[in-house]
């Protein structure tokens, strides 16, 4: 356990810990060769021992308690009986042994009916037969104190209770029925950001062994820290579908076990994915959930608590992706045919209308449409854009600009530029407003509208005389819908839930996906007699992904 959150003098201020006096902690980098018979006799090079005195003040070399040490702690000599409650985040336990001396080390047994020495080392005969043990009786260290133990079929291996040890020659890797062991790096917080971690649970005995694997909530959290608002939703990762490449997942709410082979022999190991359900996490970003990962083995000998944790993130920053256009809604108008299967004239010689056909068809390739879409630090409203530079700016932090102008100019190697060519370029290259956020059960909503006359329309030619809104001798303009319209798209970005796979789930935060719709209306002339211009809607739909590349809330414009 760490309860490093509070520097010792602010933590034993506490009335219900005044009658402890000092507390000592012992330091396993100071070399342990010192130690000749007993522990109770150190060198006079020094002392493997750092301490806190009440009153000593800034003095202290001890600060704070710190996880995966061994403490002694002296309390007032009238003060028969105390038991000291301290509430830290449990850590994961963490063994090295020496042949030059005495290891000082605890281990993590259940805290009811904890094993004793005897079965809890049986797994490891020649460590059980050649140690030397030592054991703190109380009262001051002496000659006698620690003392050796001799009893170990009744000698209880306690939880929170550390003893001296050695084993002559023999360089020992036991420390229990199984080992946990997290990849360089990493741990179980998994943050805002981060989707999943794995950790290996290696059988150490030369027996099958079920470990088991539960998930335990946490207490409250000590004054001044972070309160927790509930367990994290955990998924254990399953088997890859062979189809789709997708894993299965299950819910860690309840407990989940495997049985590992003898030790060394194939199935003696298994690798134990986890991730967190984002989209099952609910409040204001930095909302933290935290909980314990329990893990124990069937014959009782071990209990190992893992800490894990996360914290709802935000999704300001900026998103990139496509959109894959997979239907057209038809405009086909149908003509009523005669007995032969000819369409049937009128009298001034047009065909007969029967209808017109507006269902959505699919077409032959889907067609891409790249989407550029920030968030701000408050989650709401987003915003379209055609085009964003990543890069250094002139104050040395990297940012998200609406101008390749706003960038250092001497950087500019260093800086990307990200463009949607299928949106109207400026020079100003303000953002759409949309209404919405990006998150499932919502929308976002964009209007992007191009005047017949921008040049960015797509009806307009630099070099072709028939689309330069200009009449035949080129010397006055024409008006709207004579050789370009004035565009309006509404834009619509439905996110849907993720999928109901591992990686969709525990990704959610940095990937979206759902539906894209588009309504295209072209708006022409106002012809005599009518109020509004003659005006038709093209509508598109399909699908879209985005992914967050960047966090940065700030978008300089």
């Amino acid at each position: 356990m760490d309860a490093s959150h509070q520097i010792l003098d602010d933590l034993m201020a506490d009335p219900a810990y005044q009658p402890i006096e000092e507390i000592w902690q012992w330091q396993p980098e100071v070399p342990v060769s010192r130690f000749t018979q007993t522990p109770a006799l150190p060198a006079d090079t020094g002392s493997p021992w750092s301490s806190w005195v009440r009153g000593q003040g800034p003095d202290a070399v001890l600060k704070r308690l710190e996880g995966n040490r061994a403490y002694l702690v002296r309390v007032r000599s009238d003060t028969p009986t105390f038991r000291w409650g301290i509430k830290g985040k449990p850590v994961v336990p963490r063994y090295t042994w020496t042949t030059t001396g005495l290891n000082f080390l605890g281990f993590a047994t259940p805290a009811d009916s904890p094993p004793t020495f005897e079965a809890f080392l049986r797994p490891a005969p020649e460590l059980l037969n050649q140690l030397e043990l030592f054991r703190y009786v109380g009262g001051p260290l002496g000659p006698a104190n620690p003392a050796p133990v001799f009893a170990l079929n009744t000698t209880r291996v306690r939880r929170g209770e550390a003893f001296w040890m050695r084993a002559g020659e023999l360089y020992n890797r036991y420390f229990g029925p199984f080992a946990v062991q997290l990849p360089p790096s990493t741990s179980l917080e998994f943050g805002t950001d981060r989707s999943a971690a794995s950790l290996r649970v290696r059988n150490l005995t030369p027996e099958d062994l079920q470990v088991t694997l539960s998930l335990q909530p946490s207490e409250p959290a000590p004054a001044g820290q972070p309160s927790i608002a509930a367990v994290p939703p955990l998924l254990l990762r399953g088997t890859r579908n062979p189809v789709d490449l997708t894993f299965a997942h299950t819910n860690l709410a309840s407990p989940r076990s495997w049985t590992l082979r003898p030790a060394g022999q194939p199935g003696s190991e298994v690798e134990i994915v986890l991730g967190v359900n984002r989209t099952a996490m609910t409040g204001t970003p930095g909302t933290l959930y935290a909980a314990v990962l329990v893990l124990t083995d069937h014959r009782s000998l071990a209990r190992w608590e893992l800490p894990v944790s996360a914290s709802v993130g935000s999704r300001a920053g900026l998103w990139v992706g496509a959109a894959a256009v997979t239907h057209v809604r038809h405009y086909l108008t149908q003509y009523r045919r005669g007995p032969d299967g000819k369409p049937l004239m009128q009298q001034d010689g047009r065909y007969v209308i029967e209808g017109i056909n507006e269902d959505l068809g699919t077409v032959g390739r889907p067609y891409p449409l790249r989407l550029i879409v920030h968030m701000g630090a408050d989650g709401g409203n987003a915003k379209l854009l055609q085009r964003v530079f990543v890069g250094p700016k002139p104050d040395g932090q990297v940012g998200l600009t609406t101008r390749e102008e706003l960038l250092d100019p001497a950087q500019l190697a260093h800086a990307r530029r990200i463009s949607a060519v299928h949106l109207p370029w400026s020079a100003s290259n303000v953002p759409w407003p949309g209404v919405g956020a990006l998150r499932a059960g919502t929308n976002v909503q964009v209007v992007v509208t191009v005047t017949h006359e921008d040049s960015a329309n797509p009806f307009l030619h630099l070099y072709h005389p028939d689309h330069d809104n200009l009449n035949a001798t080129f010397d006055q303009r024409v008006p709207r819908g004579e050789e370009s319209y004035d565009i309006r798209r509404e834009i619509t970005l439905t996110p849907r839930a993720p999928a109901d796979d591992f990686d969709s789930l525990t990704r959610g935060h940095d990937t979206i996906v759902g539906e894209y719709l588009e309504r295209i209306t072209l708006t022409g002339r106002t012809k005599p007699g009518r109020p509004q211009p003659e005006s038709r809607t093209f509508e598109v739909r399909g699908r879209f992904e985005l992914t967050r590349i960047s966090d940065l809330e700030t978008l300089t414009q």
